[in-house]
């Protein structure tokens, strides 16, 4: 098969690169615009593979997308492209809809020309693969997880924009007769995650005798996922999802903000210690709350599971401590985006 995946050079889209160069024989190609999160080292492992390609675009340029279809003429199409930091999202709002909004529309609308061109044989097999987030269901109480007909409640100007997005996709499956699917999934965390994000911030400040800030008291709650079982999962779906249906994709690991943290600050503890010998989560200081912070997102992953047979493969402790041995043996990939773009100063401040 041939899969052609937006936004391949970041976390997550990265990591789906890796694993299908790795373990299929598939032919791979990424279509990234290189914002500032988009990190061609990530890539590097398959880059000399003859399976890969790599071409630099923008998904809201319908020129530059259709040219890009049409050249490497998929059987799926897997569409990570996004911005999707929310501290983010909060101080400028407008390339979130630029990109989330606008780019998916053009990718939707290229897609369907595409697959209106494929014989029946073709379109059979053709997939608009839409890769979302929990966020669009908007906040949980202390009870409850959210389901593939969770009502949407978007809460940031990150999760309306995917929201929007979501509720595109399922247009163009409806009207036009797209084979669609999306997956909805909880946070993710692992190796290569660009140091804006909470767990490897948190790694990168701890490391350089900073102070490791949490919002609020600590008490917001996410399930995490470790990305290379997100990978294994998105794989799943489009290769043997249904069109049309929702699948909604966890880790199975609810934790507290707080937690993370002090987990991190344990594995440090253990392999990397201060040379004071004081552990890490002395250097835990609690910072003003972000503007709107949803109080706890939790995932049903029943139905991938009861209809793909995919479950989550690493449990958070196992994870954390394979994310901080990476970027304890990795400081060359962080290390040149600290450099070049990126200081770990808080955003987001509204």
């Amino acid at each position: 098969m041939r899969i052609f995946i937006t936004g391949g050079a970041g976390f997550i889209g990265s990591a789906l690169v890796r694993r299908l160069v790795a373990t299929t024989d598939y032919n791979v190609l990424v279509y990234d615009k290189l914002t500032y999160a988009g990190v061609l080292a990530s890539l590097e492992p398959v880059a000399s593979n003859n399976r890969y390609q790599f071409v630099q675009g923008d998904i809201a340029d319908a020129e530059a997308v259709a040219n890009a279809i049409a050249g490497f003429q998929p059987n799926i199409i897997a569409h990570l492209a996004a911005e999707s930091h929310v501290d983010r999202s909060i101080d400028g709002p407008g390339e979130f809809v630029q990109t989330n909004v606008v780019g998916t529309f053009v990718m939707l609308q290229k897609a369907l020309g595409y697959y209106r061109s494929l014989s029946d044989a073709e379109k059979e097999s053709f997939r608009f693969h839409h890769i979302s987030t929990d966020e669009v269901f908007g906040s949980l109480g202390e009870y409850g997880l959210f389901t593939e007909t969770t009502p949407y409640d978007p809460r940031s100007p990150y999760s309306a924009s995917k929201a929007s997005s979501d509720h595109l996709v399922r247009a163009w499956g409806h009207t036009y007769n797209l084979p669609v699917l999306i997956t909805n999934c909880s946070n993710n965390y692992g190796p290569y995650h660009f140091p804006e994000k909470l767990i490897p911030l948190i790694i990168l400040r701890a490391l350089a005798g900073e102070s490791l800030p949490v919002y609020g008291d600590g008490s917001n709650i996410r399930d995490w996922l470790f990305v290379d079982d997100h990978a294994h999962a998105l794989q799943a779906v489009f290769e043997h999802g249904r069109p049309g249906q929702t699948y909604n994709i966890g880790g199975n690991s609810e934790r507290k903000n707080i937690e993370v943290v002090e987990a991190i600050c344990a594995v440090l503890d253990h392999v990397r210690p201060r040379e004071d010998r004081k552990p890490y989560a002395e250097q835990i200081s609690f910072v003003a709350d972000r503007p709107g912070h949803d109080q706890r997102y939790a995932i049903d992953a029943s139905k991938i599971r009861d209809d793909l047979g995919w479950v989550p493969s690493v449990t958070f402790e196992e994870g954390i401590a394979l994310t901080v041995n990476w970027y304890l043996e990795n400081r060359p990939w962080w290390q040149a985006i600290l450099d070049g773009r990126y200081t770990t100063q808080r955003l987001g401040m509204a």
